[in-house]
């Protein structure tokens, strides 16, 4: 008897007869013998939809309520879920997060896990039920509900899958695998049998929607071995991400392309030692994500910093650097949306010459231009106007994948 977690996104429940056809994913996967727990997103777009609600009554709503709101969205979904399997026949109950033994920080919207009390997980599963779980929340020190951030569903089920120790955590989406660029939008996409932790991580957080960064960041600390599979059609095998994979010959494992890019400029700092860790300093304070980075060369004493950050951090990291314009004596704060974010990402690509070139050359025959440059042992990303995004995502794939 194995256990195995499964996790169904907002997709692969939207309406009645998805959430039918995942009662009997689940329910094929119970009659094997095995023991099952499921997470569940909420319904489509309602997260969207109540985030919407919640801009009609209040548009600066405190964090705490926005989470009370939110966590609706997956109640909804585990109990029409649970009533689905009890229609076929099979002993099942539905918990929210905070029944799950979901323990937080109080980082409203995006709390972090601090512990699973699993307890009452493995009470149930001693009962022989499924076990259907709410995503994206769980409970803080004050007993308040508190929510994940988005694709935090991903990163209840790794986290139930780690705490639990089962044998497999499955990620069903709209897709039925992992692949070399998002297959809706690039037409010569391959889709991956394997892929390490390291480059679906590095994938995931460069903006491929697959699977959230933080669940596969989880997934390796704890060694919890992924695949993510179609809830579409679940008879398709899918791509396992785990430590180690099969050679292959490609260099480049996937192209990814976010937009959800803002690019912040500080013009006219001082030049004098200190100045970047100032700025950096109070980003980190302000709890935002900085990516990106980029300093000009020194002039008649002065010098510019470009970074980005989210487009929802964006109005946050100016007021952060606002705050410092007395002691940086800057001259202006610029900022630009519409920017995108184009990655390649390839464990090979270290011990191979030439990628960059490469990857610029391909950018250089679509006529697209480079605003910004980073890289690392495993990937390279640009900056580019969001306006290109697709072109470039198109031709950086054609020139490395056929």
């Amino acid at each position: 008897m194995s256990l195995i977690v499964k996790k169904f996104g907002g997709s692969s429940v939207a309406n009645a007869e998805r959430v039918n056809n995942v009662a009997r994913i689940v329910t094929d996967e119970y009659k094997k013998g095995n023991n099952v727990v499921v997470v569940v997103s909420a319904q489509g777009d309602t997260t969207d939809d109540l985030i919407d609600k919640a801009k009609e009554i209040n548009p600066a709503a405190s964090k705490r309520e926005m989470d009370m709101l939110l966590s609706a969205g997956e109640q909804i979904s585990i109990s029409l879920l649970a009533m689905a399997i009890e229609k076929l026949g099979f002993p099942v109950v539905s918990l929210l997060g905070w029944q799950a033994g979901f323990q937080t920080d109080s980082n409203y919207t995006v709390a972090r896990i601090k512990k699973i009390e699993s307890e009452r997980l493995k009470a149930e599963l001693a009962r022989r039920n499924i076990v259907v779980v709410a995503g994206f929340q769980g409970i803080n020190k004050y007993d308040d509900v508190t929510t994940l951030g988005r694709g935090g569903s991903d990163t209840s089920a790794v986290a139930i899958a780690a705490s639990l120790k089962a044998d497999l955590c499955q990620i069903y989406t709209d897709v039925d695998g992992v692949y070399t660029a998002d297959p809706r939008k690039v037409s010569t996409a391959v889709k991956m049998d394997e892929i390490t932790y390291e480059e679906m991580l590095e994938l995931a957080t460069l903006g491929a929607q697959v699977l959230n960064n933080r669940s596969v960041e989880m997934a390796k600390k704890y060694n919890v071995e992924l695949e993510v599979r179609s809830s579409l059609e679940p008879q398709k095998s899918g791509t396992i991400v785990k430590e180690t994979v099969k050679m292959e010959k490609m260099l480049i494992r996937g192209v990814a392309c976010d937009k959800n890019v803002s690019r912040i400029s500080i013009v006219g700092l001082s030049d004098h030692p200190g100045t970047a860790f100032k700025v950096f300093n109070a980003l980190g304070q302000a709890k935002i994500n900085v990516d990106i980075i980029l300093q000009s060369v020194g002039r008649d004493g002065t010098k510019d910093i470009t970074f980005t950050v989210s487009k929802d951090q964006c109005k946050d990291a100016i007021a952060a650097v606002e705050k410092l314009e007395d002691s940086l004596k800057y001259s202006k704060v610029l900022h630009d949306e519409t920017v995108a974010k184009v990655s390649i990402v390839g464990t090979g690509m270290e011990t191979h010459p030439g990628v960059a070139a490469k990857m610029f050359e391909a950018l250089s025959d679509a006529s697209i231009n480079i605003q910004m440059i980073s890289t690392s042992e495993i990937k390279i990303s640009v900056l580019i106007d969001v306006n290109d995004a697709e072109r470039a995502v198109t031709a950086v794939h054609d020139a490395f994948i056929n």
